[in-house]
């Protein structure tokens, strides 16, 4: 009998990462997990096949924690996803827009919804994840809790929802990466391709100016920059960048060098094929 593959995702079943497992994966048993960390360990150790991981939102911004996960891990990024959201405004049966005072989910979700939950004149309430904040109200059965959640959660613990499409923007968007404990890169000249790396330059005046200054002139676009601290230190920054091509393209090779030589260290997380949305953007 063959053993089911598996794809992890952080959240409780219905979440948006959920969602997005089912969408990639169909075939696949998706598994939650609790935190990010968990969801990485379950990758390291074993216990799954593929990761199924959020990175950033085209509202909210980046994912807290991922970009500093990501460089120690050890794992591999082998492709990309963008998920479109639409939240939904959820309830116990019962309740209504005159009955509700707080809305839960998760930050995130929060964020791109924060204009309509102040029209709602509602408290906006942290919570683990969308999917789990859904499950919380359920079980309060209280009339005065919403959660905002996906339709497929709303669905699997029987919510009403009471107020459709709530995110504050249309275009809202989440990117996810999708992880595995060992990857080859794609292949070369096989179509758009996105490359993921880290690296921290030498610490010199202009340093990331000359180390940046390779991609420009050899015509390398470069999709993401962002930087943060290490190890609790204000003066030990690390960049995570993608960039388009792959590593073998000539332009892309000489930027590498380039970065390499005013660069501590250079490190590639990943080469996979650009996923089709982020190819009709370009269109």
């Amino acid at each position: 009998m063959t053993t089911r593959r598996t794809v992890v995702f952080q959240g409780e079943p219905g979440a948006n990462s959920h969602i997005a497992c089912r969408e990639v994966f169909p075939d696949y048993e998706a598994v939650p997990c609790a935190t990010f960390e968990d969801a990485f360990a379950a990758l390291k150790n074993g216990e799954a096949d593929l990761g199924m991981i959020p990175i950033e939102n085209s509202i909210a911004g980046r994912v807290a924690d991922i970009h500093h996960l990501m460089p120690t891990s050890g794992l591999t990024i082998i492709g990309e996803f963008f998920l479109p959201l639409s939240h939904q405004l959820m309830a116990v049966p019962g309740a209504s827009l005159a009955t509700v005072k707080t809305a839960e989910s998760h930050v995130m979700a929060l964020g791109q919804c924060r204009n309509m939950i102040r029209k709602l004149g509602l408290k906006a309430v942290v919570g683990v994840d969308t999917a789990g904040a859904a499950r919380l109200v359920a079980e309060s059965g209280d009339p005065t809790r919403a959660a905002i959640a996906s339709r497929l959660a709303a669905e699997i613990y029987g919510l009403d929802i009471i107020a459709e499409n709530i995110e504050d923007d249309s275009h809202n968007t989440t990117r996810f990466i999708i992880l595995a404990r060992e990857g080859d890169w794609a292949p070369a000249d096989n179509g758009p391709t996105v490359t993921t790396f880290v690296f921290r330059v030498r610490n010199v005046p202009a340093a990331l100016y000359k180390a940046l200054g390779g991609f420009a002139t050899n015509g390398v676009n470069m999709t993401k920059l962002e930087s943060y601290q290490l190890d609790g230190e204000f003066f030990a920054t690390q960049f995570y960048a993608d960039v388009d091509g792959h590593p073998d393209d000539r332009a892309l090779k000489l930027a590498l060098e380039e970065l390499s030589f005013f660069s501590k260290e250079v490190r590639i997380l990943g080469v996979y094929p650009a996923h089709e949305y982020r190819i009709a953007l370009r269109a």
